[in-house]
């Protein structure tokens, strides 16, 4: 069948091909780059302590992310990522609506996609049963979960870079 087609298409593949190929290398060779940056940095160093945050997303943070202090809490960070629902509030009465998608959308979108890592099958292995995260997987669709995880790893990053601290395993922590 190969031997069917027209040279000009053996040709056009051939030549897709060698872009995809030269592609990798470039991505490869960057990727290589930014691991060795983020080695560099303390604080990107501390940040790839938490589980779901590689170099990419450490850099991110510390490269795009304005100082962290300058918020008042992580909930004010996570907000500025846009991974906090919209509050429709009036009268005492708290009604949260949709995520409101408007904030840093470069960070946010690493955070989900370290969120999702953590929830597949690899990282859902060392989730603690009968944690908060185990008990949202069992009753909400995985990628609500993956964006409360992500909101929640949002407000983890701002204290740790604020107490200049380490990643601390909340299970750990909780059975010392």
């Amino acid at each position: 069948m190969a031997a069917n087609l027209p040279a000009l298409i053996k040709e056009e593949c051939i030549d897709l091909l060698a872009q995809i190929a030269e592609k990798t290398e470039r991505i490869t060779a960057r990727t290589k780059k930014l691991s060795a940056l983020a080695k560099t940095s303390d604080q990107a160093r501390r940040l790839q302590t938490m589980p779901g945050v590689g170099p990419m997303t450490a850099i991110a943070v510390e490269a795009f992310g304005q100082d962290l202090a300058q918020f008042k809490s992580g909930r004010n960070f996570a907000a500025w990522l846009g991974l906090v629902p919209r509050q429709n509030s009036s009268g005492g009465k708290a009604r949260l609506g949709r995520m409101t998608k408007a904030g840093q959308a470069d960070i946010r979108r690493l955070l989900i996609i370290g969120a999702i890592s953590r929830l597949n099958w690899a990282g859902r292995r060392k989730i603690a049963v009968g944690s908060w995260l185990s008990q949202l997987l069992a009753r909400k669709p995985k990628m609500l979960v993956a964006i409360a995880l992500a909101n929640k790893m949002a407000r983890q990053i701002w204290a740790m870079v604020v107490k200049n601290e380490d990643y601390r395993d909340p299970a750990l922590a909780s059975a010392a």
